[in-house]
């Protein structure tokens, strides 16, 4: 566990320029067969989702209940960042986010194709079919709405999106109000932060596409347009209003040696009005703030990261 922690550590290191960007991992699924056509309704179900055009994504569920939850992972991670913890007293060890979410209600979580195993050695993912090229984020959102139906997972869901994966559950939930129930932001990526850093964005968006990572120069590793995320966010339906939380950290961001001062500290300046800005997306949004941790807090945080999600779970559930 604590080896896993540390290639979490390196990478988020090397990729926190990408920011706008009980436990175990599962194995990867080399030649598994193909998921059923539709996901058990309860139990643990681990398998490659067919989504079309030739390609299969990989999905993971627990629990029973509803509304179902869905873990939305940050740029270039994979799905095992809602696998695991690392925590410091009081907060408890276990259990993870994942396994947590799942003693109350249905809980799932996926893979994007080009994002970053925590396994020894750091690999990127083989269980979803890599796609190569920079994504725009409707295809982000595009792959999640048809992992949900090719799943037939019921609806309607709700999204927990961290960093990054914020802007692929908030545009989700853009285009199709009538399946999103709730969302949950944690310490996610705003629209606002283009405009926040001025004339340094730029500078910030070219580190974006090279984070550092030892992945950067493969094709298959996970890149996207932020620009045209940020664009493709603004243009689109205002979000439904549905129950809200946004969770924040409070300890800087992680980052490599050598990294722009300057750069990192606009990013701390501007990062609490973007925090800010999402609260301001709903109506009695809570914030939360996650006190030590810096932005996995998911990993640091899962029990504020759970309480956060059951609170809008019974949110959804007292709507008349």
């Amino acid at each position: 566990m604590r080896h896993r922690i540390l290639l979490l550590t390196v990478v988020a290191a090397a990729a926190v320029l990408a920011v706008v960007a009980g436990c175990g991992s599962p194995s990867v699924l080399r030649g598994s067969p193909l998921a059923p056509s539709s996901a058990p309704a309860t139990g643990d179900f681990s398998g490659q989702v067919d989504v079309g055009g030739g390609r299969k994504i990989y999905l993971s569920c627990k629990g029973s209940g509803s509304p179902l939850v869905l873990l939305e992972s940050g740029l270039h991670d994979s799905s095992d960042t809602w696998t695991f913890t690392d925590t410091r007293p009081p907060v408890p060890k276990s259990p993870a986010v994942f396994p947590g979410v799942a003693e109350f209600t249905r809980v799932c979580i996926y893979d994007r194709p080009g994002t970053v195993r925590y396994a020894d050695p750091l690999a990127l993912t083989t269980r979803s079919t890599p796609v190569n090229g920079t994504r725009s984020l409707s295809a982000m959102a595009d792959d999640l709405d048809e992992l949900l139906t090719s799943a037939r997972l019921p609806r309607p869901y709700v999204l927990v999106g961290h960093s990054f994966g914020g802007m692929i559950t908030r545009l989700y939930a853009q285009r199709h109000p009538e399946k999103t129930a709730g969302l949950v932001f944690v310490d996610a990526f705003g629209t606002d932060i283009r405009a926040l850093f001025g004339a340094r964005w730029a500078a910030y968006r070219t580190l974006l596409d090279r984070p550092g990572t030892p992945f950067d120069a493969q094709p298959a590793f996970e890149r996207v347009d932020i620009d045209g995320s940020i664009d493709s966010v603004t243009a689109a339906h205002p979000l439904p209003a549905v129950p809200m939380a946004v969770l924040s950290k409070t300890e800087p961001f992680a980052a490599p040696p050598g990294s722009p001062k300057d750069l990192l500290d606009t990013l701390e300046r501007v990062w609490p009005r973007v925090q800010q800005k999402l609260v301001e997306l709903g109506s009695q949004t809570p914030q939360f703030l996650a006190t030590g941790s810096d932005h996995y807090v998911q990993v640091h945080d899962p029990d504020l990261t759970i309480s956060a999600v059951r609170l809008v779970v019974g949110r959804v559930h007292a709507e008349p």
